[in-house]
């Protein structure tokens, strides 16, 4: 192995790792390759991989495999479970087969326990392990515009900054665990900002005005925020593909609620505004629509007031 941590990160000489390709982990990984790195991925649907496969990434049968032959990995997954069984808890799983010296950095919505968690394994490995949740949604991926919200040991976090500087801005945020729950705070006033835009554009909309020249109007004042900017237009257009899905909203708000109802803390933390949302967005995935983008909570609100 050429370029465990701590030598320095060169598209020559150190070879990256990929797990989740998804909306978000395809264009992330793009993102990579274009920048001459070179990317071995493993994916349970390796029919998933054909788009990165013709831009030059090979294919791991299995994470192990995966794992012996790269220096960093990126896993980019849906739930923690799958983060526990391919980080930890299989006979193929990466930490079967990592060697000393190797980063794994998850961009996984994930719950901080967990993070904690890979983080002590790996230094058992002699290795180190990142918590780093993004926010930006599918454009952020594809552009390379995301907000990276790490945890971690501060000094491997800075090393990977050439990588991470592909995909976006990096903020570091602290100790392992940090990002996940810097994360999970971010989906919190995110989902509550969905639910204000979706209730200003159905009552707009029963009200007689025009939903796109009344965005217009208000975008620039205090109504005006990045959600709007992201999803807004996409809400009028009735244009609900995924940058993100429902049901991983649903997963989010749902950690937040668990991590504020954890005993031994020292103070309680009461999210009215987190539990609404999610049952608002769990009435999504109820109605068949957990695969759509979080700007379909707007069809929520229809169905409550008679829309659809």
């Amino acid at each position: 192995m050429n370029t465990p941590y701590p030598s320095p990160i060169t598209p020559s000489k150190t070879r990256i790792g990929w797990i989740g390709t998804g909306v978000m982990g395809s264009a992330m990984a793009s993102r990579l390759l274009s920048a001459g790195y070179h990317l071995t991925i493993y994916a349970r649907t390796p029919s998933k991989t054909l788009s990165l496969q013709s831009q030059g990434a090979h294919l791991a049968t299995s994470p192990s495999e995966l794992a012996k032959t790269t220096d960093v990995i990126f896993t980019m997954l849906g739930h923690p479970p799958d983060v526990r069984r391919i980080v930890l808890e299989n006979p193929d799983s990466l930490l079967s087969s990592i060697h000393p010296g190797t980063v794994i950095i998850d961009h996984t919505s994930s719950h901080p326990g967990l993070a904690k968690q890979i983080s002590d394994a790996a230094r058992v490995k002699n290795c180190w392990a990142v918590d780093a949740p993004v926010s930006g949604g599918d454009t952020g991926a594809k552009m390379g515009t995301l907000a990276i919200l790490a945890g971690g040991d501060e000094s491997v976090v800075k090393w990977l900054t050439p990588l991470f500087s592909l995909m976006g801005r990096l903020n570091y945020m602290g100790v392992a665990g940090s990002g996940q729950s810097c994360k999970i705070a971010n989906q919190i006033t995110v989902g509550g900002s969905l639910l204000g835009l979706s209730e200003g554009i159905v009552f707009a909309e029963v009200a007689g005005l025009d939903k796109s020249r009344w965005m217009q109007t208000v975008r620039g004042g205090a109504a005006g925020s990045s959600v709007m900017e992201l999803f807004g237009e996409r809400m009028v257009g009735r244009d609900f593909r995924p940058g993100g899905f429902a049901e991983y909203m649903v997963k989010d708000l749902g950690m937040g609620l668990e991590v504020a109802d954890e005993d031994g803390g020292d103070v309680a933390v009461v999210l009215p505004g987190a539990g609404l949302c999610k049952e608002l967005f769990s009435g999504m995935v109820a109605n068949g629509d957990g695969k759509l983008g979080t700007q379909g909570l707007v069809t929520v609100i229809e169905r409550i007031n008679g829309k659809r």
